[in-house]
């Protein structure tokens, strides 16, 4: 199936942006990239989604491993008792040390459905033969497995939005859209860029994975 996602804004990453741009996905694959006149003439069938804000190329989460493996993310049902954040350090490790292999798993997945939230489509290993279960998880996320990164992820807890390690769009993007590639889109509901980065609230709308429609807050 034929599908536009439109947004006031696309932004490849290295190329220019486009304003009230498009992204035509067929299959898993981007088929045309622009000002979103151009596409929908080119595409008169497509399904269109129209999407407010930004439109990016998915994010990479470097500190994926640690997410996973170092984090536990609570059940909603836990939520009044471990809150609704991940935990780390000490309350992890007390945690850890009752959890059984059931509860851990169950975390892994939740840690890979709240990465997809955050418009992460690829994610940092190493994700190994010790770890049968991660890798299965990981595996069936449908997510992007990629090396470890060249320089060390970060410090301190590690946040499941890409950005709070402070990299801008063309670092913390899984790698330019281009025509032919496959469609790993994130969208954002914020005005610009610029936006993106901070402190402030980046809600993002919808994220796709290999053409699929993986995550929509609205």
């Amino acid at each position: 199936m034929q599908t536009i996602h439109a947004a006031p804004l696309v932004l490849p990453v290295g190329a220019a942006a486009v304003v009230d741009g498009a992204v035509a996905v067929d299959g898993d694959r981007i088929a045309a990239l622009g000002p979103y006149e151009e596409v929908a003439a080119a595409y008169p069938a497509a399904r269109v989604r129209r999407w407010p804000g930004l439109l990016t190329p998915g994010l990479r989460q470097d500190r994926a491993r640690e997410l996973l493996t170092r984090c536990y993310h609570p059940d909603p049902r836990e939520a009044g008792e471990l809150g609704e954040l991940p935990l780390w350090g000490e309350e992890f490790d007390r945690l850890a040390a009752t959890a059984d292999a059931p509860r851990r798993a169950g975390s892994v997945r939740r840690g890979l459905q709240r990465m997809l939230r955050h418009g992460t489509t690829h994610v940092a290993g190493p994700f190994g033969a010790d770890d049968l279960a991660l890798r299965t998880a990981v595996a069936r996320s449908g997510l992007v497995q990629l090396p470890p990164p060249p320089a060390p992820a970060g410090e301190g807890v590690p946040d499941l939005d890409p950005f709070a390690a402070g990299g801008d769009l063309a670092r913390t993007a899984h790698g330019p859209l281009t025509v032919g590639g496959r469609a790993d889109l994130a969208l954002f509901d914020v005005p610009d860029e610029a936006a993106l980065y901070g402190g402030g609230p980046r809600p993002c709308v919808a994220t796709v994975l290999a053409g699929r429609l993986v995550h929509r807050a609205r």
